[in-house]
């Protein structure tokens, strides 16, 4: 099972955007995905249309339980599409730490629950918050890559150096080291910020930028309002176009465990 969290410290970089275009892709293949809201904002669960409150179990519900049943993992799993599943956020996320404060290995919670899903899925991917806490800490902990969206701009360049910050401090703690894709996004080649953005991503960090680029296209936003994912709605978008050749370039990588 590839589990894959895509994260970044910096808002509105394209995070919820990743995760689903890249979800409904691998969903397209064939093979079944699971998507998790870790942000108690819950954009990926509205994003579909759900609303935390009218749910019957949410992702709270998952990783605060004291005894976790098949049965309680079935009522908080949504299917958001053809092999495509999603177990939702709701606010309470915000309090999991003071809530669970006393119980031991708090940042391994998803870790743990992800380990009972018995090879249901072959690819899990994580939407993280955008702060570092026990949420993002989980979602680092359960995964072996991270994909972290970079919008093609200065200020969002400077997220970036204190988001790999992070994770070089977790990794001291965690076992084993996370693979690291950094993909530029909302780039516009007709502006010399992004052309200079991109430039200056490569320059600083290296093989770690993925080659291509996701660029600006306003048919995301149609396919959010629509809740619908982009590939969906609209196979052959430019956007689509880009994140299934990212897909493509990270899948030889996998290996599942």
């Amino acid at each position: 099972m590839n589990i894959w969290t895509v994260a970044n410290q910096k808002g509105g970089v394209g995070k919820t955007t990743t995760t689903v275009t890249l979800g409904a892709l691998l969903a397209a293949r064939g093979e079944p995905v699971l998507l998790i809201d870790m942000d108690p904002h819950a954009s990926l669960t509205s994003y579909f249309g759900k609303t935390p409150e009218e749910l019957q179990a949410t992702l709270f519900d998952l990783l605060s339980a004291q005894q976790l049943t098949p049965a309680l993992i079935d009522k908080a799993t949504v299917e958001v599409g053809q092999n495509l599943f999603m177990w939702p956020a709701a606010m309470e996320l915000a309090t999991l730490d003071r809530q669970l404060g006393s119980r031991e290995g708090l940042g391994l919670l998803l870790k743990q629950l992800l380990g009972k899903l018995d090879g249901l899925y072959a690819h899990v991917l994580i939407d993280c918050p955008p702060v570092l806490g026990v949420l993002m800490v989980n979602a680092l902990a359960a995964c072996q890559r991270v994909l972290v969206p970079v919008q093609t701009e200065f200020l969002a360049i400077k997220g970036l150096e204190r988001m790999l910050r992070t994770l070089s401090m977790m990794e001291k703690s965690l076992k084993g080291e996370r693979l690291v894709s950094i993909i530029p996004t909302m780039f516009d080649k007709r502006t010399r910020a992004s052309l200079d953005a991109l430039q200056e991503l490569h320059q600083e960090f290296g093989s770690r930028v993925w080659q291509g680029m996701v660029p600006v296209d306003t048919k995301f936003r149609d396919a959010s309002r629509d809740h619908v994912p982009l590939p969906v709605l609209m196979p052959h978008a430019r956007g689509v176009e880009a994140y299934r050749q990212l897909l493509d370039s990270l899948l030889p990588l996998e290996v599942s465990v």
